[in-house]
């Protein structure tokens, strides 16, 4: 049970991951494109929420694993 628990955990934890490159690379194309303060600070407001909750898959599928670890 505990072996389903960490593999699940990390199945998370890399959507997480990839949530956060996808952030870095939204915000890197933006400062590649030189957009004015205006449309830069739409595009990082609008990436903002991506990266909060890509973060906290992250967090969750970590603490699974290391719960799964301890606990089996």
């Amino acid at each position: 049970m505990f072996e389903v628990m960490i593999w699940v955990g990390a199945g998370i934890s890399v959507i997480g991951l990839a949530g956060i490159f996808w952030c870095i690379f939204r915000v890197a194309r933006a400062r590649r494109a030189k957009l004015e303060d205006d449309a830069m600070r739409a595009v990082l407001q609008s990436v903002i929420p991506m990266n909060m909750g890509a973060l906290f898959l992250s967090i969750t599928g970590l603490m699974l694993v290391v719960a799964g670890v301890i606990l089996g």
